[in-house]
């Protein structure tokens, strides 16, 4: 006979309540009670014992009794099979994401959290092989003059019926071919720009990192440097920081150029074909580092990779308008690495203990709705923690 506990562990909380697929775990943490059932069923299931099986023992020999170790065993057990379900139920909300509550997530990321992660290298080179076959980041992720010739007409990633003509003067914009001459690249951090990050004190851990992605300019020195690292390979920039922050880089040009100068040698991403509207912004960045002999070297998404992107995620449930610069980082992490840690990936706005979080670790201002889709992104970059095929870094990092 299946234990009370068994029956109750084999399904992750949030698929149990009101007898559907959801539901709270607190009611089902191992208690006293619950194992001494799971013992007691134990007991009486011996008594059901095969005869062939009973003849085995002699009669001096008392039936095994049940001990702590086997509470600890059963817990073991439990806890194994709870983990291994969770990735199924996962999936299945994913898929029924709308209603659900913020509190309804935070307690997914409980469940999470209680089980052990390890990297899954089967689950791993699958995912990867299946990116690999739609988008191909290591050929395709930036555009370069191997991948598009003079004479392209490329078409834009979401004015898809715009092109613009690939001339002389824009191709000498493009490195001869792929940049990232050290791929793949053993362990990668991909850090996003949450609230989560402040006090997280995870500065040194992802300067350790072989390569650090971060996104949209985000600061990096003083204070918030012991917790979100100062190692900078590849930084996403969007326009819009370009035109209101930078006066689209007129009489701010000196503040651009200082701001970047903290991310060393760093590549510098745009999505300067993504709109039309990006692309002389982008190009404007371009000429201002090679007049300022700057040491950063400016990089454009592939709009054809970022359309194949968005349609590998559409396949899985993400319908937004435009995928967000971390889903789209985090993709690119999986083809480049071969170890990818997120850290600052955190759309809520409190903590599993209640704690309020910030949009960003450099504002006060709260979470905002909408545009990305963000829980049904979540939720993806969720089943690849589960499925051990990257790592969430959910809380405070460990210091030596």
């Amino acid at each position: 006979m299946e234990s009370l506990v068994t029956a109750l562990f084999s399904c992750p909380a949030w698929l149990l309540r009101n007898g559907s697929h959801f539901g709270l775990f607190q009611q089902l943490k191992f208690s006293p009670r619950l194992c001494r059932i799971a013992v007691e069923e134990r007991r009486e299931a011996t008594h059901g014992t095969p005869a062939a099986l009973r003849t085995l023992r002699s009669p001096a020999t008392a039936a095994p009794r049940a001990t702590n170790s086997t509470c600890l065993n059963e817990k073991s057990l439990q806890l194994t099979e709870k983990c291994k379900n969770l990735q199924y139920g996962l999936e299945s909300f994913s898929n029924k994401t709308k209603g659900y509550s913020e509190n309804d997530y935070l307690q997914i990321i409980t469940d999470i959290q209680s089980c052990p992660w390890k990297p899954q290298a089967e689950e791993y080179a699958n995912f990867r092989a299946k990116l690999a076959s739609c988008c191909d980041a290591v050929q395709n992720f930036v555009v370069s003059q191997n991948n598009t010739p003079v004479g392209t007409n490329m078409s834009y990633e979401v004015e898809s019926k715009k092109e613009i003509p690939i001339k002389e003067n824009i191709f000498h914009m493009f490195p001869v071919s792929q940049p990232f001459v050290d791929y793949p690249y053993n362990q990668c951090a991909v850090v996003g720009n949450g609230g989560i990050l402040n006090k997280s004190l995870c500065g040194a851990e992802i300067d350790k990192s072989d390569f650090v992605f971060r996104c949209n300019l985000p600061p990096i020195t003083g204070d918030v440097s012991k917790d979100v690292g100062s190692k900078t390979n590849l930084v996403t920039i969007n326009p819009s920081i370009i035109t209101l922050k930078y006066g689209n880089l007129k009489e701010k040009k000196a503040l651009f150029l200082e701001d970047i100068a903290t991310y060393g040698d760093a590549f510098l991403l745009l999505p300067a074909f993504s709109f039309r509207a990006n692309t002389g912004t982008s190009f404007k960045v371009y000429h201002t580092l090679e007049e300022s002999k700057a040491r950063q070297k400016v990089l454009f998404f592939h709009p054809k990779y970022l359309k194949h992107l968005a349609l590998f995620w559409r396949t899985k449930g993400v319908t937004a308008y435009r995928l967000s610069t971390g889903l789209m980082i985090t993709s690119v992490a999986v083809e480049l690495c071969e170890n990818v840690k997120l850290y600052g990936f955190w759309p809520f706005s409190k903590t599993v203990e209640d704690t309020p979080v910030s949009h960003h670790y450099y504002d006060n201002m709260p979470p905002k709705r909408g545009f990305h889709q963000m829980p049904k992104e979540y939720s993806q970059i969720l089943q690849l923690h589960v499925k051990g095929i990257l790592k969430l870094q959910f809380s405070k990092c460990e210091v030596a």
